[in-house]
């Protein structure tokens, strides 16, 4: 049997205004290829399957016409779970009419923990694989808040809510794979961030909960599981130094900080309870690079990649000494008649050196939401004293409405 482990494909997601959908389209026709190529078996997809609660059109479409030639392929099954970029109720919405397709998804845990474990059969019929489909647990699923809770005691309800999920439904599994009788691997899946995990900057990760939850020990999930398949962080990565307990990362690069940064996914291959496990390059859709240095640097860069002749979507970080009140412009002239479009240039320097809005060339989208608020905060004089309780209620407010599902009616 194989098993390909993909996740935080953020169909939808723009690059600093710039519209990606024919790298979305590329790469979902690149992975339907491979799936049949490699007759996968079993396609698991862990979360962030858009960008934004409320895709557009073009981003639901390009989402179902691949479900359906992957519905038409080898493939035998197809497990969907939500991410913290996901809606809940928009992914389950068609979930009973996707079951006849054998595609399974999970957007919101249930009333009943056995909703998550989906017993997949093979071609006789007999079972052969236990998904433990576990989506992003938002924090009202799994904590009870309380007046008077310190930060502390969120986070200790927060830990103890998960590791108590996920062994809720290990347990699920391990009395189904008794029932069927058979030495049947057991893979979970999750979307959340671990302890040690690896991020860059720039790849567009949200911190999931308030205080120090957002990295959560390895030792939370059940040795019962064969193969851990996890989504939300954009770097492929092991988790714990196990070989089966893994990131399969994004497979765009969603900003700069990734520019240098090679995709994969993850297919495993199993003989029963034995998964071996081989890591599949993603190809480069749309090439992007950054640049930093004086003037005289970034010139000799822009050269350098206007000689390759290849589409190049652009970072300038400029950080000489020499103010250039023209920067973008002068950029512009270089680049002019090339296949490189500069999509950001930015000055640290010059923001380094003030608080407030000074380059014409500053805008949102350089800042954290953090930074906005904290530079609110400085604008009506707000006293230090006072802040670290207002960014923290601030940040508690920003995961809330991070969390909503905004198509619940």
């Amino acid at each position: 049997m194989t098993i390909l482990h993909t996740s935080d494909w953020h169909i939808g997601r723009t690059l600093y205004g710039r519209r990606r959908y024919r790298e979305f389209e590329a790469f979902l026709h690149w992975l339907a290829d491979l799936i049949e190529e490699e007759r996968i078996d079993v396609l698991l997809v862990a979360g962030d399957v858009f960008d934004t609660s409320t895709p557009s059109n073009r981003a639901q479409e390009l989402y179902y016409r691949f479900l359906c030639r992957v519905a038409a392929s080898p493939c035998r099954h197809v497990v969907v779970v939500a991410g913290n970029h996901d809606s809940p109720s928009f992914l389950n919405a068609p979930r009973q009419l996707l079951r006849a397709l054998h595609i399974h998804v999970v957007g919101t845990i249930g009333d009943q923990i056995g909703d998550e474990v989906v017993v997949l059969n093979g071609l006789d019929g007999a079972p052969e694989l236990i998904v433990c489909a576990v989506p992003y647990l938002r924090d009202r699923d799994i904590r009870i808040a309380e007046a008077g809770e310190s930060l502390e005691d969120k986070d200790l309800k927060l830990i103890r809510g998960i590791r108590g999920h996920y062994a809720e439904v290990a347990a699920v599994a391990e009395d189904r794979r008794r029932i069927a009788g058979g030495d049947i691997p057991i893979v979970a899946m999750g979307h959340l961030f671990t302890a040690g995990g690896r991020t860059l900057e720039g790849d567009g990760v949200r911190d999931l909960y308030v205080g120090s939850l957002a990295h959560l020990s390895a030792s939370i999930f059940p040795a019962a599981f064969d193969y851990l398949a996890l989504g939300h962080l954009h770097v492929p990565q092991e988790v714990g130094g196990s070989p089966c307990r893994r990131y399969s990362g994004s497979p765009l690069a969603m900003g700069f900080g990734e520019a240098g940064q090679e995709k994969s996914l993850c297919l495993v291959r199993a003989v029963g309870r034995d998964l071996a496990v081989e890591l599949v390059p993603v190809p480069r859709f749309q090439r992007l690079a950054r640049l930093h240095g004086d003037w005289g640097e970034i010139v000799a860069g822009l050269r350098r990649l206007a000689a390759e002749c290849e589409s190049i979507w652009l970072e300038v970080v400029y950080d000489g000494d020499e103010i250039i009140s023209d920067l973008r412009r002068r950029l512009e002239e270089e680049v002019a008649g090339t296949a490189i479009e500069i999509l950001r240039v930015r000055n640290p320097r010059v923001m380094d050196r003030a608080l407030s809005r000074i380059d014409d060339e500053e805008s949102l989208d350089d800042l954290q939401v953090d930074e906005v608020f904290e530079r609110c905060l400085t604008l009506h004089a707000v006293p230090a004293s006072q802040r670290p309780q207002l960014l923290q209620s601030y940040r508690e407010i920003v995961a809330a409405l991070a969390a909503a599902d905004v198509r619940v009616e």
